[in-house]
């Protein structure tokens, strides 16, 4: 997958394979070969995800290292 290809991007390129293997007209080969990109595509998500969360979580540790609970949808003011 490319460097410059963001979450969004690889999320919408999977959906499309999706909908693609869900219609069941592609040939078998075909079908593999998007069935092994959508499983790239998917592996990769998921790790973008796991590095977002650790980033989140790295800033809601506490001076101390413990870590704190924050809703999502909490807003400072």
């Amino acid at each position: 997958m490319p460097k410059d290809k963001n979450f969004e991007a690889s999320l919408a390129e999977l959906e499309r394979i999706v909908a693609q293997l869900e219609a069941g007209d592609l040939p078998l080969e075909q079908s593999l070969e998007l069935f092994e990109r959508g499983v790239r595509l998917s592996r990769e998500c998921q790790k973008r995800l796991d590095e977002a969360e650790r980033k989140v979580e790295t800033l809601l540790k506490n001076e101390d290292g413990s870590h704190r609970a924050v809703p999502f949808d909490e807003t400072e003011e």
